[in-house]
Formats: C-alpha cells, sequence, structure tokens
C-alpha cells in the first residue's frame, strides 16, 4: 500500500488527464450502444474505482469498450429494455468470474507480440484519424469509435471529405492552440523545468479550452452543442440518484439473457487479455499483470456496473495509454480516476460541459501518435517478414474494419508463417553436408514432427542415392507424427531395391519420456532390414 501512496505525485495529475479523455469516451459509447448516456458514466466509475482495486495491473483503465457497443445495441433490442440487458450484464460478470477461476487467462499469452504491438499501432493510427473531424468541429460520429464503419453510413476515410462541409472555426482555432500547447510541452527544454513537470500539458489544454469556449460563446464563433462534453445533469442529489436503474430480475428465467450475458463474458474477456497484454508492452517497469486475477476483477466490475444501471466493462487501451503517456505509476492514477469522474458528475456537471470536445482531440492526436510512432514499423520491418507482415496485416485489418478483426487477421497470419517455418524446417538435411567420412548419409529429424512436414521429408528421402547407408538422427525428437512415420517405413522397404542400409538413433530418455522411441519401435517392428544404434 505504501508504495501506491509514494507515488501520488505522477498517479494524481496521471488520473485527472485520464478522467478527461475517460468522460466524452464513456458518454459516445453509451450513445452509440443506445444505452441511456449516464450507463457510460456509471461504468466508467465502477470500472475505475472497484476493477482498478480489485486488479491485478498497475497500469490498465477499464470503462465501458466501444467494441461492445454493437453487441450491447442489438442485445437491448433483441431483450426488449434496457433493464433486461442489465440483467444480461450481471449475469456476463458472473461467467468471466468462473473464466478466472477456471485458469482461461492464459489464452492471452498465445498471441504474438507482433499482432500485439500492431494493435497498438492499429489503434494509434484509428485514434488519430478519428480525432480529425472532432478537431475540425464535425461531430457526427461519436467519441471513443474504433470501427471503420460508422453509424451514420460514413466510414472513417469519408468522414474526413464530409467534414469540410462543417468547419466550425472556433473548434478549429482551440485545436489549434491546443496542439501546439502540447508540442510546446513535449520539448526537452520544458521537460526540465520542474513547474512543467508538475503542471500537465493535457490540463493546460483542457483549461484553455473551456476559458475559449466562454470567450467565444458570444461571438459568432461560438461552439454549437454537440461541440461540448454533454454529462446528463441532476438538479439535486436525489435527482442524480435517480439515474440509476436495476437490472429485472423477473426475467432470470429467460434463456435469451444467458446468451447474450455468456456472449457479453467471451467478447470483453477477449479485449481485456489483449489490452492486457499491450498494457504490459507499454509499461516502462515491464511487470507483467496476472490474466486470471484480471478476469475475476473484471467479472466483479461487470456484476456491479449491470446492479447499478452501467454499461459492460474491459479494460481499453486508449485510457490506459493515456494513463502510460500520462507518468502513471501505479494503480492508485486508474483508482482515482473513478472517484474524480464520481465526484465531478455528482457536483460540476455544468463545468465538465463546457469542455470542447476539439480540446480532448489534440491530446488523443498525442496518444495516437505515440501508439503509432515511425520508429515502431522501421523496428518491426528489421525484425523480418515473419513479423512484419502479421504486424502490418492487423494495423490495416483494425483500421479498415474494427479491433478484433484486425486481431484476428493478424493473428491469422501469424500462424501461417508459423506453420510454413515448421514446415520448411522439419529436419536438417543437405547432402553435400551430411555425408560422413564412411559415406553415410544423416537426416537429423526436429524436435517436432508433424504431418505438414511430409512433403519435405518424402523429397529428402527419395533424394538418398543408392548403395548408401542412411542414419535417421531422431535424437532431439519430442514428437513425431504417425503420418511421417508412414512414410519413412514405406521408404526402408524400397530402400532394400536400392541398396540402402537405414540406420536410427533414438532418443534416450526415462522411460515416461519415451514417446518418439516407442514410435519408431511400433513403426519398424518386425522389420529385419532396420537397425537401430
Amino acid at each position: 500500500m505504501k508504495q501506491y501512496f509514494s507515488s501520488l505525485k505522477h498517479d494524481l495529475p496521471a488520473s485527472i488527464i485520464v478522467f478527461l479523455v475517460a468522460v466524452p469516451l464513456c458518454l459516445g459509447i453509451a450513445l452509440a450502444s443506445g444505452a441511456p448516456l449516464f450507463s457510460g458514466i456509471i461504468a466508467g466509475i465502477v470500472g475505475g474505482i472497484v476493477v482498478g482495486a480489485a486488479s491485478g495491473s498497475q497500469l490498465g483503465v477499464s470503462g465501458p469498450a466501444a467494441g461492445l457497443a454493437v453487441i450491447v445495441l442489438t442485445s437491448i433490442q433483441e431483450l426488449g429494455a434496457f433493464e433486461i440487458f442489465l440483467l444480461a450484464v450481471v449475469i456476463g460478470g458472473v461467467f468471466q468470474m468462473l473464466l478466472g477461476f477456471a485458469q482461461a487467462g492464459i489464452i492471452g499469452y498465445y498471441f504474438p507480440s507482433s499482432v500485439i504491438k500492431g494493435m497498438l499501432a492499429g489503434i494509434g493510427i484509428i485514434i488519430f484519424l478519428k480525432q480529425i473531424p472532432h478537431a475540425f468541429g464535425y461531430d457526427k460520429d461519436y467519441e471513443g469509435s474504433l470501427s471503420f464503419a460508422q453509424p451514420d453510413g460514413h466510414n472513417t476515410l469519408s468522414e474526413l471529405y464530409y467534414m469540410f462541409e462543417a468547419i466550425s472555426p472556433g473548434a478549429v482555432l482551440i485545436s489549434f492552440l491546443s496542439i501546439l500547447i502540447l508540442i510546446l510541452w513535449e520539448q526537452p527544454f520544458m521537460k526540465k523545468q520542474r513547474v512543467f513537470q508538475l503542471l500537465q500539458g493535457p490540463l493546460v489544454v483542457v483549461a484553455l479550452g473551456v476559458m475559449l469556449n466562454l470567450i467565444l460563446s458570444s461571438t459568432g464563433l461560438a461552439l454549437r452543442g454537440e461541440q461540448v462534453v454533454a454529462i446528463p445533469v441532476a438538479e439535486s442529489l436525489s435527482g442524480f440518484f435517480d439515474q440509476f436503474t436495476f437490472p429485472d430480475f423477473s426475467q432470470l428465467a429467460n434463456p435469451q439473457v444467458y446468451v447474450v450475458g455468456l456472449t457479453i463474458a467471451v467478447v470483453a474477456s477477449l479485449e481485456t487479455l489483449l489490452c492486457l497484454e499491450a498494457t504490459d508492452k507499454l509499461d516502462p517497469m515491464k511487470r507483467v499483470t496476472p490474466a486470471n486475477r484480471e478476469l475475476k476483477a473484471q467479472g466483479l466490475g461487470n456484476m456491479l456496473s449491470g446492479l447499478i444501471g452501467g454499461l459492460p466493462v474491459t479494460q481499453v487501451i486508449v485510457r490506459s495509454s493515456t494513463n502510460i503517456q500520462s507518468g502513471g505509476k501505479t494503480k492508485m492514477s486508474a483508482i482515482m480516476h473513478g472517484i474524480i469522474l464520481l465526484l465531478c458528475v455528482m457536483a460540476i456537471p455544468k463545468i465538465l460541459n463546457l469542455i470542447p470536445l476539439a480540446s480532448l482531440a489534440a491530446i488523443l492526436f498525442l496518444v495516437g501518435y505515440k501508439l503509432a510512432k515511425p520508429i515502431l514499423f522501421k523496428e518491426m520491418y528489421r525484425l523480418g517478414w515473419s513479423s512484419f507482415v502479421p504486424f502490418m496485416v492487423t494495423i490495416l485489418g483494425i483500421v479498415f474494419t474494427d479491433l478484433l478483426m484486425g486481431i484476428g487477421m493478424g493473428l491469422v497470419v501469424a500462424i501461417f508463417y508459423i506453420l510454413y517455418n515448421n514446415y520448411n524446417k522439419p529436419f536438417h538435411f543437405e547432402k553435400e553436408k551430411m555425408i560422413g567420412s564412411d559415406g553415410s548419409i544423416r537426416i537429423a529429424l526436429a524436435e517436432d514432427v508433424t504431418f505438414l512436414n511430409k512433403a519435405n521429408i518424402q523429397r529428402a528421402l527419395n533424394a538418398i542415392p543408392p548403395n548408401r547407408d542412411l542414419i535417421i538422427d531422431a535424437s532431439k525428437s519430442v514428437n513425431i507424427d504417425v503420418d511421417v512415420l508412414e512414410i519413412i517405413n514405406d521408404f526402408r522397404e524400397s530402400a532394400a531395391q536400392k541398396n540402402i542400409n537405414i540406420q536410427m538413433i533414438e532418443r534416450r530418455f526415462e522411460e515416461q519420456t519415451r514417446k518418439p522411441v516407442a514410435q519408431f519401435e511400433d513403426a519398424f517392428a518386425e522389420q529385419p532390414a532396420f537397425s537401430t544404434n
């Protein structure tokens, strides 16, 4: 606990910036989900305070996720009422808890590094592209959107064209000045000054945006209602609590509720595990988050969020990366961002509603750029095609489809390269280099030889010249597919006609680890022409 409070000088400024970014994202995702706007705020509060406290992630931030917006929208329509959907969220949380206890968090470790880095870069690019219209005052697409196709029928690229039909000079002015401030704050000479280390650039940008909004309100450059944050305002404390909604428990016998709950649990868990891996890679201290504990924390968060009227929560990379870039050190930044969100929507919602979206767009420009720096592309290119191609496919998939689809595409390509490399490296055999002093030829099998290697092994065996001794070295093989054994056995029968004598070097292990040896013994039983060494 002491370590958390000792880092407050870093965590508090970071939590404020994360809070400022989270507010429009929570509202935008709720709007896109067809849910009450306040349900997004509830999810943000629960994701910060509850999940932040229960999670083992030091830098991850949870809240409503854009990847679930379509699922939420269709589920509310199919179930017929938001209250019934809330019951599904609670049940989804229970399923997530069970996944955590079942040790399902290990799934996250099966995603290649190239795909995770592609996910970060892809999200960075999509954030950057999505914020350009907001910077120009064109706010048709909701904040937090990560999908190429948009609810208004446009897409990420076509939106860049349509925004020129509705440029707002006031929003452009605020964006321009905000970007200048953020660039200035990133300069080395500014970072050396202690006052500028404590006073974060994004905070200055938001304060400037509010001031300019008030100044421009009496001029022809005034911002419109959709160009600022729009938190529901309660006139009293009782009115604030009236915005909470409770699940309809009378629908517990409805099987469709459980189907929706399971869908939420699976998708939310997958997004969480992906973001968890990405956040750990961004962590300057390279801490590793316990994945199963994270699933339990997310399950707890979803149960509570559903019980009080909130959207489903997941760990989200936009807020997590903002937290890291803003200097957050421990989980206190995530917890405090939730506390600040709760206190501000209770006490000063009207002040929050003065924040221009153009100011927040400038902040997210910086977040997006840092996630997709050009140097990252150069580093991945140096690693070779097997890393660079899945990396680029993931990026293009995310930009032109959505998050999960893009990751799926990158994963398929990464698996293809694994299979391709496995296909090409089942054994070591170069006829010129594998001929011993006695004229024998040696084929050294790899650790794992599968049916994918049949063709290459068959070609190698066919290339053995007559009147030679062939040594098949399986001393390093842990598993050899039965299909490969059949090929070798078939070759043994034809080898006699070429006067090829086959010798086998088996793997020498204790009895319990002698599976490959047993495979060869069974395959070549009662074959007197085959000798072992």
